[in-house]
Formats: C-alpha cells, structure tokens, sequence
C-alpha cells in the first residue's frame, strides 16, 4: 500500500505519523508532494536574506484542549531538550513561563482599560445566550451581526475575543458559537489569556521541525517543488476511487498510478495561500489565488461532486477574509524593555496587547526570547497584526495594506507615545494574507467535506476546510484531528480517536462563566 499527502502542512504531517504509529504503515511507502520549498504550511518561520526574521502569524495553543495535537505530540521526541517529547517539552516552558496579561486593552489615551468586566448590556447578555443556544441548523449561513446588536461589538468582551481569535463581524455565526462553547473555559479569564500556551520557539521550529525529523527517521519521503493539479477517478457503483495524480514539478509534468490499496489525502484549502512580504519601505504585494493557484485542485475535483464541498464559499471575497500581520526584528532592548515597563508583562507572559481606539485595530505580542533557535543574544523578535488594513491609519495617512515597515513601524509608537528612536535599528516586515480567515466566512453544512466522504473510497481531506462537529477551525488541533479521523476511518483503526473535551457541559465552569457575564 501507497500514501499519498497532497499539501505539507500540519494536516498532512499529522496524517503519516498516524499511518506509521497506529495503522504500522512503513515510512517508505508514504509521499508528502509540497508546491513550495518548505514543509509546514502556515505552520511557518523564517530568516529572510537580510538578517530579519519573518512570521505569518503564532497560534495559540492550549493544554486543557487539542486533545488529537497532544496525542501526536506525546511521541515525538523534542530537538531542543533530547529525552523530552515535544508534548512534555510545552509543558514545561509553559510552566516556567505563565501566561498572564497586564495590558490586554489600551485606548487612545493610552491608558490600560479595565477589563475585569464584560462591558455587556442586559441586551447583550440576552442575544449572546440566544446565539449560544442556537442549532447549528437554525443559524445556517448567517453572519455574527444577523444575532448580535451594534453595541455588542463595543464590548470589552468582543475587543477581547475578536483579537484572540481573529472575528470580524461578518464572519459565521455557527463558527462564533462553536468557539464559544468550545473554548467556555476561556471565557472567565479571557482578560489574562491564562488559558493560552505558547512553544519554547515559533511553531515552525517547536513542532514543525520535530515531526519532520521523525518522518524522515522512519523512511517518509518529500517531494519539494511538486504541485498536484488534478485527479482522475473511477466509478464503483455509487463509490469513487481516485485512480491517478497528475502532477507538476518544477514545470515539468508527471503521472502517479495509484492501485487498489492506496490512499491520498488531500489538504483542500489553504488560509496563507497567496501570502507576500513587504520591506520596510514597499508595501506587501496584493495576490490572490489566481497567482497562487492555491485552490485550483479543489475547485477541478469539487466541480460536480457537491461532496467534495464548495470552495467559492471561502475564497471568494478577499475584504472579508483578509488582513495584514508584521514581524519585527530589533537589534537593541529599547522597544522591549519600554513595552515591558509599559505592560508590566515580561516578555513571553502577556500575550496579546490591543489598542482598541486603533483604526486598524492593530496588535502585538512579545514573545519569549529567543523566538528562533539561531536568534543572536543580541536579537528580539516580535509580532503584530491588524484587522482593519483598509482604513487609514491614526498616525500615518494611509490604509496599512499600503505601508512598508517604516510606516508601520511609526503607527506603533504613535499608539505608545513611544520616541521613534526605539526602533532605530529595527527591520518590520509586513505580510499580506488574503485568506487568513477563510475558514469563518459563512457558509451553508454542505460546503466542507467530511474528512472521509461517504462517497470516497480512497480519498480523504485533511484541513481547515472539512466538516468536523463541535471543533473549531484556526487551530492546529482541527487539521490535526481531521487527519487522525481520516486516517483511522480508511485504515479500519480499532483505536478511538480523543474525543472533543466538553469544557460547556461543566457546572463550574458555566457558573465562572456567568459569573464573569454578570460582572
């Protein structure tokens, strides 16, 4: 038998680790085709030709959840500290560095705002509990604001949530509820972000690397460079069976003929597709897919076979799914040490700092240096993102999906009142993302296939776009859990995969959770 992975991101990974260790599938009979030269997919973390260090984002991760992730991640040994797994490893960076935010809010003025309260009106209480208890059914494709009343979104609670988890107001009110209940435990201690967990390094190199490093040990084999643009089936009675790969390799064209016993999964989808980086005085170049070809597989295979889904729900319209994040590389302590001082958090233990007033509503986060294993002493890295690129900045007069990293770079000390000296050796790049939250736009049950459509006979989809209940897309754990699923249902696994942990079905937590409401 023959695997084959369409896509190297965190899906596919997670998929042949589960065929090696619980269907004892050989290394060797299993191909990871990836279009671009690193594996990992939005996974990622780089240095750049200039010395500077590029990220497109950071997910958060938690213990209390990701029960497939921390499945996975129990077995593979860590890079960083040998006789560790990467599991055991996070935990213990976590204990010794805790989560606790001190700056979470900041206004105009730059004061920190009290957050200890929700800010919820008596209406606002009445039409979230509305929303929480609604049918997956009943809410169908509609957006957040069909349920929820313009004063909610001044709430401190949507300030808080939004820019943890990446809201628009636009987006799926099903996704908005599923959070909601999947993440209830969070709701209490929103304003610290205890709940969230970090890895000792960017997750490119915490747990991309690491899962790699074990593939390649056992025999897993990766095709770089190679695109995979299309699929023919077979017709077996009411069943399909994917019967060749047609693919591209640097340009040059190849088939794979795939016999009765072999398997693909496929990663439909992607939220960085189409990603670009600016400089510190040119703006992110605006791609889109039809640079990229990105979803031009799934789109090819889904035409005509509503059980492979519908793409165009996700892609197709970039202002409602895209925003713009920026990696900042500082050469002196100055900016960190003025926004520790400020935040009273040092770094790597406050998580996200909002400026609510911000036109952009624009974020950054410290993290715990060194942020890359190779990261000179002298080096420090941080992140930050916005969520509204197309409206003109507060301080520079210009929409931030046109600002190079200088400008950027002066929006922030603008918010701080910070001297634009801080970031006199600094190198900010920015990153244009136009399907970043691709995955909460809105969308009708039958728009994500199941991980293993009932039609499929060897065909399975492992990401951020299939149909999974009571879990949350943006989140490792999701295209994890898909794969596990799909490896275990077309390998007849007598092994349960973990179940979802139901943090909403706690008494104490939804007496924290009211409590906190009512406060």
């Amino acid at each position: 038998m023959k695997a084959y992975f369409i896509g190297g991101g965190i899906g596919s990974l997670a998929g042949a680790a589960f065929l090696i260790r619980d269907a004892k599938v050989a290394g060797r009979d299993i191909m990871i085709y990836e279009a671009q030269p690193l594996v990992g997919g939005s996974l990622d973390g780089a240095q750049l030709e200039n010395g500077a260090y590029s990220l497109r984002g950071g997910r958060m991760l938690t213990t209390d959840h990701y029960e497939c992730t921390w499945d996975l991640f129990s077995g593979i040994p860590s890079l960083e500290r040998p006789g560790l797994s990467v599991r055991e490893e996070t935990v213990a960076f976590n204990a010794e560095n805790p989560a606790h935010s001190r700056a979470r809010l900041v206004d105009r003025n730059r004061f920190k705002i009290d957050v200890s309260h929700m800010a919820f009106s008596a209406r606002d209480r009445l039409e979230l509990l509305r929303l929480t208890e609604a049918s997956e059914e009943t809410l169908g494709a509609s957006r957040i604001t069909d349920w929820l009343s313009p004063g909610f979104f001044e709430s401190n609670f949507w300030y808080m949530w939004q820019t943890t988890f990446a809201f628009q107001p636009w987006h799926s009110a099903v996704e908005l509820k599923r959070y909601l209940h999947r993440f209830m435990n969070e709701f209490p201690r929103i304003e610290t972000l205890a709940g969230v967990k970090r890895t000792v390094f960017n997750q490119y190199d915490a747990m991309v690397r690491p899962l790699v490093d074990w593939l390649k040990q056992q025999g897993v084999q990766f095709a770089r460079g190679t695109r995979v643009i299309d699929m023919t089936f077979e017709q077996e009675a009411d069943k399909l069976r994917v019967r060749q790969l047609m693919l591209d390799r640097d340009g040059r064209n190849a088939n794979v003929r795939l016999e009765d016993g072999d398997l693909v999964f496929f990663q439909n989808g992607s939220m960085t597709d189409a990603s670009s980086l600016g400089t510190m005085t040119e703006p992110a170049p605006h791609l889109t897919k039809s640079d990229s070809q990105g979803w031009a597989l799934w789109e090819t295979i889904a035409k005509g076979r509503p059980e492979f889904g519908n793409p165009s729900a996700f892609n197709g319209s970039i202002p409602e799914s895209y925003w713009l994040s920026f990696t900042v590389t500082c050469r002196d302590r100055r900016f960190f040490d003025q926004m520790e001082a400020f935040s009273g958090n040092r770094a790597g233990t406050g998580g996200l700092v909002t400026f609510k007033d911000s036109n952009w509503l624009m974020s950054v986060v410290l993290y715990h240096q060194p942020h890359f294993p190779s990261q000179p002493k002298n080096v420090q890295v941080f992140w930050g993102y916005a969520l509204h690129p197309d409206r003109i900045g507060d301080f520079v007069a210009k929409p931030m999906s046109e600002c190079g990293g200088v400008d950027i770079l002066t929006e922030l000390c603008g918010h701080l009142n910070f001297d634009r000296a801080v970031f006199e050796d600094a190198i900010c790049i920015p990153c244009r993302m136009p399907y970043i939250t691709s995955m909460f736009m809105p969308r009708h049950v039958a728009d994500r296939p199941l991980p293993v459509p009932k039609n499929s006979v060897n065909l399975a989809f492992v990401s951020q776009f299939v149909e999974i209940p009571d879990d949350v897309v943006f989140t490792v754990e999701y295209s994890v859990r898909a794969a596990q699923m799909a490896v275990y249902q077309l390998m007849k696994i007598d092994r349960p995969v973990p179940a979802v942990t139901r943090h909403d079905k706690s008494l104490g937590v939804i007496f924290a959770t009211l409590e906190k409401a009512f406060a």
